[in-house]
């Protein structure tokens, strides 16, 4: 028997908003989750951009970064690079039923959303999407474009979850990480994650 509660698959674009990818990582090691990570080449430039961070190119020197810095056990977190066609996320008999790209970029969503599958981030997609899996999309941009638009309407059509970088403010939020927490509650509760870190409306944490 796994010593996780589940497997997911995390995947990390050139987007901004490093951040998020930090903290929902950062939750999902707290909920003993074993995660699949991918981070794009785009996605380690941000980071380092961000919140200067600056995470190592090779997947098993990423893997032992990350490992170190959430404090997550032997094999909680194994980053795969872009091109690791064996790894378990390729194949439908392997990977996690649960995927979410945090955040996305508009080309990725694009490159989703036409089966692409020219990087490892693309075919773990298409994998969820025809294994009928849940997927999630975290796009950050502004303003979309209609073809920005049209992409997610195809996937969200597909029963794909869109979920833009959109916090709000109803929680009387004073600093970056309450919204921060704000978007990763609302990523938790559709993975289906018990969290406590975005309190609910009409109620409070305290």
């Amino acid at each position: 028997m796994s010593k996780f509660k589940k497997k997911i698959t995390l995947a990390i674009t050139g987007a901004s908003g490093s951040a998020y990818a930090l903290r929902l990582l950062e939750c999902l090691v707290s909920a003993n989750y074993q995660v699949y990570l991918l981070c794009s080449s785009a996605a380690r430039i941000v980071f380092d951009t961000e919140v200067g961070l600056k995470i190592p190119a090779s997947p098993d020197a990423a893997s032992q970064f990350l490992t170190e810095k959430f404090n997550a056990q032997p094999e909680q977190i194994t980053v795969f690079g872009k091109e690791q066609w064996f790894s378990p996320v390729a194949s439908g008999s392997a990977a996690p039923k649960q995927m979410i790209v945090c955040p996305c970029s508009t080309g990725t969503l694009a490159a989703i959303s036409q089966g692409m599958s020219d990087n490892l981030i693309e075919r773990a997609a298409d994998v969820v999407i025809k294994e009928r899996g849940q997927l999630i999309l975290v796009p950050r941009e502004t303003p979309f474009s209609t073809i920005h638009l049209q992409n997610m309407l195809t996937l969200s059509q597909m029963g794909v979850t869109i979920m833009p970088a959109a916090p709000g403010f109803y929680h009387e939020p004073k600093s970056i990480n309450d919204l921060i927490d704000f978007m990763v509650g609302r990523m938790l509760d559709h993975l289906g994650i018990k969290q406590e870190i975005m309190p609910r409306w009409g109620y409070s944490n305290n």
